[in-house]
């Protein structure tokens, strides 16, 4: 699935009526305002957002995370942290979604419950955040490298590491409002905590290597 532009008909606050590039509050206050019981597919939260859609699928596969319920964060943003990963890591410009995939996403209740629970922080976050230092994330070196640690992220959060879904959850945030926001000095402060992350949490506890050992004898099995 590649993220197509929206038509102009209707009302659906999906869609974006600010001209020019809307913020990440913006954009996420919009997707919260509505039926509660609405079912929010993936593509049609994505259509139209271009630059920002590898940032936005990122802030909606990290928002599981802060479901309190062992296991569940993990399983639903972990893989889509990595496919978010993978198309920074091979350079893909546009977005693609399995079908199955695309189809899904969370009912409009859950962001209006997450909006309750990060918009003060989100709030704050944003003006803080600015394009800045842009080559961080527009040069393709530097997009790799963010999709390589991605990965990594993504398997450490499918993996049942105990206390760690907050944290990891935290962090991505941060890298999706970086790509979000054309924020490079967040991205290279990303970065950084996310190497932290990886060797402390990963291979410090052997629980990466041993998910790279498992991926690698399933493709060869």
């Amino acid at each position: 699935m590649a993220a197509e532009e929206p038509s102009s008909s209707g009302d659906d606050p999906i869609r974006r009526t600010r001209p020019g590039t809307p913020g990440t509050r913006e954009l996420f206050d919009a997707l919260a305002t509505g039926d509660p019981e609405d079912h929010l597919r993936l593509e049609d939260i994505l259509a139209g957002l271009s630059r920002q859609v590898f940032g936005m699928l990122l802030f909606v596969a990290t928002l599981p995370a802060f479901i309190p319920i062992p296991g569940v964060g993990g399983a639903i943003g972990g893989p889509l942290t990595v496919l978010v990963g993978v198309h920074l890591l091979v350079g893909m410009r546009k977005l693609w979604l399995p079908r199955f995939v695309a189809r899904r996403g969370p009912r409009r209740a859950s962001l209006q419950a997450f909006q309750r629970m990060l918009g003060p922080w989100l709030g704050r976050l944003e003006r803080l955040v600015r394009p800045r230092m842009t080559g961080m994330i527009d040069r393709r070196a530097a997009s790799m490298f963010t999709g390589l640690l991605l990965v990594l992220l993504g398997i450490l959060l499918a993996l049942p590491i105990p206390f760690t879904n907050y944290l990891f959850g935290g962090l991505l945030l941060l890298y999706a409002f970086a790509l979000l926001e054309r924020d490079g000095l967040l991205m290279l402060l990303c970065w950084i905590a996310g190497i932290v992350a990886i060797v402390v949490f990963g291979v410090a506890s052997g629980a990466l290597a041993a998910a790279a050992t498992r991926w690698i004898g399933g493709l060869f099995a």
